[in-house]
């Protein structure tokens, strides 16, 4: 792994062959995203534009992530607002070439929520506290919210939560697939591995063309697809893939007629 455990003081990792997992891990001020986990938020992105592989966000000490660390956040100023210090790292790891997993626990609120709308896949335990609370605060959700939530929830529930601070429990963001699964906490992370064991079992340049084209703007559509579709045409695992299922199906039906002929004798 070119990731190194001691290079990193906010984020655990854990990497088998195709995935990589990483633990946010400030349990002291519950999970808040500071500078430093930015920074180490990006080395990860950074090895896994390289080295493509699913990616398993969760938290530690049953918290995803409680929001933007506000010591931090009370001081920025302008100049670090047009930075896009937390966007910025949201935006890469949303653009990652594999899928990506947010497994949720407790509070994941202001830019923990926003780093979960950020991923392409959230589950949760019963405990589950998301929502946006930035403008109680005098800001807004800048990270990310005041887009993504709307296409994720609609736009009358992303109000509900973004103008007036609706925090939403599990059972509502399952019932508005905010997320998609319930998990109780000790069989979280499980949950999150069958999910990477199920992407894992597609072909990887498929999934990854196919996230691509999912999000791409409107209008490159439907050229981008017909592309990306000659692209996939021409690869190997394609050819592999498909003969294997003409196999296993012509090996099925030869079963069925052997059978018919004993039935028949």
């Amino acid at each position: 792994m070119a990731l190194n455990q001691e290079d990193f003081s906010t984020l655990l990792l854990e990497e088998r062959d195709d995935r990589l997992t990483v633990l946010l891990n400030r349990p002291e001020v519950r999970n808040a995203i500071d500078q430093a986990m930015v920074d180490e938020l990006h080395l990860v992105c950074a090895e896994l534009e390289r080295n493509p592989k699913v990616l398993i966000i969760a938290g530690t000490d049953g918290v995803f992530a409680s929001g933007a660390d506000i010591g931090q956040l009370r001081e920025r100023r302008r100049d670090d607002a047009l930075r896009g210090i937390n966007s910025t790292i949201f935006m890469r790891i949303a653009k990652l070439p594999m899928p990506v997993i947010a497994a949720l626990d407790g509070y994941c609120l202001g830019g923990g929520a926003e780093l979960a709308y950020a991923a392409d896949f959230r589950i949760g335990t019963p405990s589950v506290r998301i929502g946006n609370p930035e403008t109680g605060l005098g800001i807004l959700a800048a990270a990310g919210a005041s887009w993504r939530l709307k296409e994720l929830v609609g736009e009358p529930k992303a109000k509900e939560i973004l103008l007036a601070g609706a925090v939403l429990r599990a059972e509502e963001a399952l019932r508005i697939s905010l997320i998609t699964e319930i998990h109780e906490a000790p069989e979280l992370m499980e949950a999150a591995h069958n999910l990477a064991d199920r992407i894992g079992r597609q072909d990887p340049l498929a999934v990854r063309i196919t996230k691509s084209v999912f999000h791409a703007p409107a209008e490159a559509h439907p050229l981008i697809d017909t592309l990306a579709q000659g692209i996939l045409f021409e690869s190997q695992a394609k050819f592999d893939r498909m003969q294997a299922f003409l196999d296993k199906k012509n090996t099925g039906n030869s079963s069925a007629t052997a059978n018919d002929d004993r039935i028949q004798k």
